[in-house]
């Protein structure tokens, strides 16, 4: 009698299988296939889209767009908003808003992104160490080395002191403070964000050639300019390419700016890029012609410029030759991207 109940008991303890309603298969749905592309929607898809996203050509036009909408602003702001700033004060405002602007749309461009902004060549840890007055000393000793030789092939005299007591702290200090932010603007705005996306498009050399013409050519705004100056300014600024890709960082070459540009218009009062600036210390003089001396533009015109860029190459590339830019995951991808396209 008890085993009749516990067979009963085990066949209402154990569940049925659920039978599907009528007419509707108990088969397991298929899994989800992705829409395929219309040959438009796979065109648009491959000339916006690539392996790390948005293409690099985009990227780029999207934080020039903005640059050029804020330097609008900027401009309105100059000269209708502070009308009575003197010429002074006025260009160093024009510089800081400049300098502002240009890192400006490159947090947004991180924060789509999602990268660190140090990635583009400005690293906080970084700021005013060790490679930055590197590049400051650099700077100024090169400076320094090519007026000498100037001076020994009688183009270039020291002349007297112009400035004295507490306006030579005065204008050093005020010189300085201004050339740290042109270092910082143009550094950046030519090798920083738009070097690092350039770089993922095209590769380092070929996005440092383009942006060295392009460094070239924010001088063509500077009065008394010439092609020789221009031309040295390319030179400059490819070499400034190289030192972001040896230390990883845009810091030696901000140093390196700065103290030259302070080094011309200040401390030795030649003219730069063009121009002659107010309060400089000495009186001194170029004579000789053009293109020994740079004429209007100063040493930056001088045929010596390339020579010392070509020896300052040489002994850059011996004191760092290890490679340490651009960051490891660009270089993961323009791998990839080269081996997809050369399997």
């Amino acid at each position: 009698m008890d085993a009749p109940k516990d067979s009963l008991r085990s066949g209402f303890d154990e569940p049925s299988p659920a039978s599907a309603p009528s007419g509707i298969s108990a088969e397991p749905p298929p899994p989800f296939a992705p829409m395929k592309l219309s040959p438009f929607e796979a065109v648009m898809q491959k000339i916006f889209i690539g392996q790390s996203g948005l293409r690099a050509i985009w990227r780029l036009l999207i934080y020039l767009i903005m640059f050029r909408g804020l330097r609008f602003c900027l401009f309105v702001l100059l000269a209708y908003g502070l009308p009575d700033l003197s010429f002074l004060w006025r260009q160093t405002a024009a510089e800081l808003g400049l300098a502002i602007i240009a890192i400006a749309p490159a947090l947004l461009m991180a924060k789509i992104e999602g990268r660190a902004f140090g990635s583009y060549g400005l690293p906080f840890r970084n700021v005013f160490g060790k490679l930055f007055w590197v590049g400051a000393a650099w700077g100024l000793v090169s400076l320094t080395i090519l007026l000498v030789v100037l001076r020994g092939a009688h183009a270039f005299y020291f002349g007297t002191i112009a400035l004295h007591g507490v306006r030579v702290l005065k204008f050093a200090v005020f010189w300085a403070g201004f050339f740290l932010i042109v270092g910082f603007y143009e550094e950046f705005f030519t090798r920083g964000y738009t070097q690092f996306t350039l770089t993922d498009g095209v590769g380092f050399w070929p996005a440092a050639i383009l942006l060295s013409l392009g460094f070239g050519a924010l001088h063509l705004e500077n009065p008394g300019e010439s092609w020789v100056g221009i031309l040295g300014a390319i030179v400059i600024g490819f070499f400034f390419c190289l030192t972001l890709r040896r230390t990883g960082n845009l810091w030696f070459a901000i140093g390196f700016h700065m103290s030259w540009d302070w080094g011309e218009s200040f401390l030795y009062s030649v003219p730069d890029s063009g121009g002659v600036a107010p309060g400089h210390l000495l009186h001194s003089s170029l004579q000789g012609p053009r293109w020994l001396t740079g004429g209007s533009v100063g040493p930056e015109g001088s045929v010596f410029l390339f020579v010392l860029v070509a020896l300052m190459w040489v002994v850059f590339d011996r004191v760092y030759p290890e490679v340490k830019y651009p960051p490891a995951r660009v270089e993961k991808i323009l791998d990839s991207e080269a081996t997809a396209l050369n399997p």
